[in-house]
């Protein structure tokens, strides 16, 4: 079943050197349960993409779906996790995942323990942000976004600042999330490998302008391991398609 549709998708900014086409004739589906990941080289329009899907900004052409009806504004039908937590700082870990809604009421507390305890932060609870490392933080905005039940879950590079260790850890957290809630999920990423481990499906992008140059299946079993020769296969191909991503690029910038 196809949850989320971008048909014909452009994207352009106005700067003093004239306009920037951020995104070009962008099209792709995804079903519900997927998990799809984004890459290509910086300003090549991933971060636009994914705010556009979030309609934290509606100011382009063509037509994006969720669910059979067009996107025109942010709901909580779309959650959004940023390269930074945002938690706030007054709050616990508990009641930050509650956020607007009544930490009180019966169902929403014992949600709050279940999300806890996805996310393994048990016994943290009543811990405030400033007792948290940036990866355990980053867990309780994923949970916050959860805790709404959205229909797609989107995430923009919100493992890039954490050291190796954590990040290769918090790939793990949320391939636990995604198994147990089967939230669809686009995840913005400079990283090829996190992108093959994690997804269904791997979009690259290419810049000027910002466009999808492919689309590659990952038809991987999970748990996955980066040493394996079938993962190493995908990561030779998607590194081929960068090439080729490259030169159409310096092709562009020369005018030729």
């Amino acid at each position: 079943m196809t949850l989320l549709e971008i048909h014909k998708l452009y994207k352009t900014f106005d700067t003093a050197k004239g306009k920037v086409h951020a995104l070009h004739d962008i099209n792709f589906q995804c079903k519900k349960g997927e998990f799809i990941t984004i890459i290509g080289p910086s300003g090549c329009g991933k971060s636009t993409l994914l705010k556009a899907i979030a309609g934290l900004d509606s100011t382009y052409k063509g037509n994006i779906y969720l669910d059979g009806s067009e996107v025109k504004a942010p709901s909580i039908d779309k959650g959004f996790i940023f390269q930074e937590p945002r938690l706030f700082p007054w709050m616990t870990v508990e009641k930050n995942i509650a956020a607007d809604l009544p930490i009180n009421k019966v169902e929403i507390k014992k949600e709050v323990e279940r999300l806890i305890q996805l996310i393994r932060l048990d016994g943290f609870g009543t811990s405030y942000p400033k007792e948290l490392s940036g990866g355990m933080a980053q867990r309780v905005a994923i949970a916050r976004a959860l805790l709404r039940n959205p229909k797609v879950l989107l995430l923009d590079e919100p493992f890039g600042a954490l050291d190796a260790f954590t990040r290769s850890h918090m790939q793990e957290v949320l391939l636990e999330i995604w198994q147990e809630n089967r939230t669809t999920m686009l995840f913005v990423t400079h990283d090829i490998d996190e992108a093959i481990y994690l997804a269904n499906k791997v979009i690259i992008m290419s810049a000027k302008p910002g466009s999808i140059s492919d689309i590659i299946t990952v038809d991987l079993p999970f748990p996955r391991k980066r040493s394996s020769s079938s993962f190493q296969e995908i990561r030779h191909i998607i590194l081929n398609k960068f090439e080729k991503v490259d030169e159409l690029e310096l092709i562009n910038s020369a005018g030729i």
